[in-house]
């Protein structure tokens, strides 16, 4: 195993080895600057390997070199690819991303491709079982199958796994249904600032943040609710706390890309470790704001990096 496999060098894992999935696209991202693997569930997964857990992909690829190169890359970061399938039908995906001043992307995400045709077979069975968390998306059920294998891997989890639907609204591959079906799955909900008024709109929720939230957490049964706001921080709305929690500075933005992920990764982290939800707002709007500097969703985090994004919190996790 490579840097982030060394349990010994993970500033987060305190005790138990969290076992964790992201299930849905891993593709490669087709950046300004180059190509780069990717897909939101996916770069959960890595940062969540880089912050102590035995991570898992839960994807399909094709039958090319692009899928026999993501494969090694993500097997490289120590993450495990079991439930990596190979469809020789159909290409690993990819995704044109065009970037705005600020470096927000625009995604171009083209069809038909490996992780349309996600499976659920003995191998992704035997892993939902055993899983502490994961996290899924709304993109990669744009096709039958894959919604299917996803919707089933995630009813086979444990009743005590954390089941973290992350929004990611793309294009055309999305309604009310969709996103309705995938809360009713999920008991932790993690959208931004972009998302929550859509959502609001398809779902008939009042379209205030301060109604919103408590209202998706209330009649969706929901844990916990964690809207990330770009440079205005975040927020997180469990039943008994209500945590606003400022941004993190960043010297210059290389672009968004995997800045949620990152905190999606860093959010389940803090749950299953039992922090307090002021402590999980600040390190993942620290770590999110370190990818944002860095290009593409799964950039190379140094040891000296993550200590100081974990210690930044130190004194709200002294106040325990």
């Amino acid at each position: 195993m490579n840097r982030i496999a060394k349990e010994s060098d993970h500033p987060v894992a305190e005790g138990k080895r969290f076992v964790v999935a992201g299930v849905g696209e891993a593709l490669w991202d087709i950046l300004p600057a180059g190509s780069r693997v990717g897909g939101a569930p996916a770069n959960f997964a890595y940062h969540a390997a880089i912050l102590g857990a035995e991570s898992h992909v839960v994807s399909a690829v094709g039958d090319d070199a692009l899928g026999c190169e993501l494969r090694n890359f993500l097997e490289a970061q120590g993450l495990y690819t079991r439930t990596l399938s190979v469809i020789p039908s159909a290409p690993t995906g990819t995704v044109s991303v065009s970037l705005a001043q600020d470096g927000k992307p625009r995604y171009h995400v083209a069809d038909d491709a490996a992780w349309d045709k996600i499976t659920c077979g003995e191998q992704e069975e035997s892993l939902a079982g055993r899983l502490d968390a994961v996290c899924f998306g709304t993109l990669a059920q744009r096709s039958k199958t894959s919604r299917a294998a996803i919707r089933r891997f995630l009813t086979l989890t444990r009743p005590g796994c954390l089941r973290i639907l992350d929004v990611n609204l793309r294009g055309e591959y999305f309604d009310g249904d969709l996103i309705g079906a995938s809360i009713k799955l999920a008991n932790i909900l993690k959208l931004n600032d972009e998302e929550l008024p859509v959502m609001c709109r398809l779902l008939g929720v009042p379209g205030d943040e301060n109604a919103a939230l408590p209202f998706l957490l209330k009649n969706f049964n929901l844990r916990l609710v964690a809207l990330t706001k770009g440079a205005e921080g975040c927020r997180v709305v469990t039943r008994n706390e209500d945590v606003h929690a400022a941004g993190a500075p960043i010297g210059r933005i290389a672009d968004t890309v995997g800045a949620g992920d990152s905190f999606a990764a860093m959010l389940a982290m803090g749950l299953l470790e039992q922090w307090p939800p002021a402590l999980i707002a600040a390190r993942s709007n620290r770590l999110a704001a370190f990818v944002c500097s860095m290009p593409g969703g799964m950039p190379v985090i140094p040891a000296n990096v993550l200590g100081a994004i974990i210690g930044a919190g130190q004194a709200i996790e002294t106040d325990r």
